[in-house]
């Protein structure tokens, strides 16, 4: 089935499917408990569809997650970590809000010429 994509891998990774069964456990959780009529159920189920959320970002900032898109064979596996991520991957706004990614470049700035004072 991996084959069907070519060299493309779609980002199935550990982050993503520990963020998304937490998530899914969260909702159905909330669903169950609104029509319950239980009420700190669904706020338990809001909170653990928030967690979900911030595992799957620490896990992404750790290197088990990676963006989709081309990639080498070897690096397909969905337990493949991503030697990328302590740099931050492009245009990822959670590498982003971790401080990573589009860093501007470190600019090394010139001395300037002194003007040259003719002793009279």
């Amino acid at each position: 089935m991996s084959g069907m994509h070519g060299d493309h891998d779609l980002g199935h990774t550990v982050a993503g499917w520990t963020g998304t069964s937490l998530a899914v456990v969260g909702f159905t959780l909330s669903g169950v408990a609104t029509v319950a009529g239980w009420t700190s159920g669904f706020w338990l189920g809001l909170g653990v569809t928030a967690l979900a959320a911030l595992v799957t970002w620490v896990l992404h900032l750790s290197g088990w997650g990676k963006p989709g898109g081309p990639r080498p064979r070897a690096d397909q596996r969905w337990r493949a970590r991503d030697r990328a991520a302590a740099q931050g991957h492009r245009d990822c706004v959670g590498c982003r809000a971790a401080g990573r990614g589009r860093r501007r470049p470190y600019r090394q700035v010139e001395p300037r010429e002194q003007p040259v004072t003719e002793a009279a």
